[in-house]
């Protein structure tokens, strides 16, 4: 209960500007912050003691009296709570978890008729928070370390003629942005369905300086006119949220030119189930049950796959759309687990 609400305080100093007032700041006494963020002072006060009593914030003095304390936000936490480029940045879970509980009442529902919740229901917490928390990994990780350790994609989207990729459910689009940054030759096209998405992505595409090699579209991939014209296909953690995955691997092939590979991207979950598990395997289990089962269960015929998706659940995806060759990458990450799709 204690971390759970130690998220939700987080939350709330994220989603109201109060780390960043204290760190422009260099410090705040309750009226400042109040001040600095146009937010009611009692309230503010009740926020700075709740932070103070977790240790998220340090007290310059802490028998001062309550009007007279000043609250400091101290190294190493700014960094996990406003760096938005660092891989230590973990503020975005607490718009995950307020995301994945805000239709509470339809995942109940849906718990007894069977049918799913709408990516759409979440808010926008929900696509805003996977942006910022896959940020750092896209553009540190990304083409930086991920895409080069694939050495026949990596040789391909460094040669001529020019490669282009399709980047499926983009999201907000920051992975074709780092696709694009890490390989100057190639043109990237991002596709995603979810109308506000694709507006956030044009969003950060307008002031990147990449307008001329990346665009995106909200498009199905299994659109006719985007047929054969990939040299790579690459889906980052959302293979698992998808009602109809085999048509949309189906679709993904068709996407390919002769010789390109589709690169998947999702949670290293264990091989097999086998109870008691570990961090990773618990967290993936709680993202289902309020969030990626109940996506997933969209649609009629809906595969309902949930968050642990195990590998041998995506080798028989793949199978079933068509692909030929199936390979488990050997990238070294705590959290993703790569797989390459060739036709």
């Amino acid at each position: 209960m204690v971390g759970t609400m130690d998220i939700l305080a987080v939350y709330i100093g994220v989603r109201l500007g109060l780390y960043r007032a204290l760190a422009d700041g260099g410090g705040s006494t309750v009226a400042e912050l109040a001040e600095a963020t146009g937010l009611h002072e009692r309230y503010v006060r009740e926020w700075l003691e709740q932070q103070a009593m977790s240790g998220i914030l340090v007290l310059d003095d802490a028998d001062a009296a309550p009007e007279e304390r000043r609250y400091v936000l101290p190294p190493g936490h700014d960094e996990a709570l406003l760096d938005e480029t660092s891989l230590n940045y973990i503020a975005p879970v607490g718009k995950l978890i307020v995301a994945c509980t805000r239709p509470i009442d339809e995942v109940l529902a849906a718990f007894r008729s069977g049918d799913g919740v709408p990516y759409a229901d979440y808010g926008a917490d929900l696509h805003e928070g996977q942006a910022q928390f896959t940020r750092p990994l896209f553009e540190n990780l990304l083409g930086a370390e991920w895409l080069p350790a694939i050495s026949e994609v990596n040789e391909r989207l460094r040669a001529d003629p020019p490669a282009r990729v399709a980047d499926v459910a983009c999201g907000q689009g920051l992975s074709s942005m780092a696709i694009a940054r890490a390989y100057p030759k190639v043109h990237v096209d991002g596709i995603d369905l979810d109308e506000a998405s694709i507006a956030a992505a044009e969003r950060h595409l307008a002031d990147s300086g990449l307008k001329d090699r990346v665009t995106f579209q909200r498009r199905d991939a299994a659109d006719a006119g985007l047929q054969g014209n990939y040299e790579l296909v690459y889906m980052h953690e959302a293979l698992h949220d998808l009602s109809y995955p085999v048509q949309v691997l189906e679709a993904c092939r068709g996407l390919l030119t002769q010789g390109g590979s589709m690169v998947v991207c999702d949670e290293r979950v264990a091989d097999s189930f086998s109870p008691p598990g570990d961090d990773i395997e618990r967290l993936c289990y709680g993202f289902s049950i309020l969030h990626c089962l109940p996506v997933g269960m969209v649609g009629e015929g809906a595969a309902g796959t949930g968050t642990v998706m195990r590998p041998d659940t995506v080798r028989r995806y793949a199978d079933e759309a068509g692909f030929t060759g199936f390979e488990v990458l050997p990238i070294e990450n705590d959290f993703y687990r790569f797989y390459r799709l060739t036709p």
